[in-house]
């Protein structure tokens, strides 16, 4: 996705919602996780969702403090 069309201000607040996701899709697992009878393939499906949200994660804040690549 080409970040630079959008503003830094709006950046943040994606980020903050990402951040959000991923900490209730940490939730979620930790539940089902405690299930007598845990939902394998749901946690499975949550833990893609988690990773896929923490990569998003990264290259946004990769993008808003370039200086910390260097």
């Amino acid at each position: 996705m080409d970040y630079s069309t959008f503003t830094d201000e709006a950046l943040e607040s994606r980020l903050w919602e990402l951040r959000q996701d991923h900490s209730d899709l940490e939730a979620a697992i930790q539940a089902l996780s405690n299930a007598l009878l845990p939902e394998l393939v749901v946690i499975g499906r949550f833990k893609r969702k988690k990773l896929i949200l923490k990569d998003e994660i990264s290259r946004i804040e990769d993008y808003l403090n370039p200086d910390i690549l260097a």
